[in-house]
């Protein structure tokens, strides 16, 4: 008998940190067919241009790329870039609605992963758009970081 840990998958959409400044962050769980979780445990997701909405009081993820299995039959396969829904719960979703309405902010996923459970879950970040020099802040703190790093 093996008992082998899987391997963890953490796929991070980096360009939102530089974007966007995060306020809030939730976990959501992620509503998935046919073979995208084995598309999602081989690493093969694009969170590049991704954001969510609200359709029918129900969250949605559009712009996330879960390419297709390589091994799936032609019918077995699903479509690589297809709104998913997400999984939260009312509380979290009537709240998120309503900062949504506001004017600058924005909700779009920042990480995939794995959970202990074997369940893929998108960490979602409710955001508010960076300035040109809010941007240069941020580049300027990252290379003091990496030169403290270094001594």
């Amino acid at each position: 008998m093996k008992s082998s840990k899987p391997k963890s998958v953490e796929i991070r959409n980096k360009r939102a940190s530089f974007d966007y400044e995060f306020l809030e962050t939730y976990t959501a769980g992620i509503v998935l067919v046919g073979t995208e979780i084995k598309s999602i445990r081989a690493g093969k997701v694009s969170l590049q241009d991704s954001f969510c909405y609200f359709a029918g009081g129900e969250m949605y993820v559009k712009g996330m790329n879960i390419a297709t299995y390589f091994w799936a039959s032609k019918w077995g396969s699903h479509e690589p870039g297809r709104d998913r829904k997400l999984l939260l719960n009312k509380r979290e979703l009537r709240h998120l609605f309503q900062q949504n309405k506001q004017k600058g902010l924005t909700i779009i996923p920042v990480k995939l992963f794995i959970s202990d459970e074997g369940y893929a879950k998108l960490v979602i970040a409710l955001a508010k758009g960076k300035h040109e020099f809010d941007k240069r802040d941020s580049i300027r703190e990252k290379d003091l970081r990496r030169e403290m790093e270094r001594l």
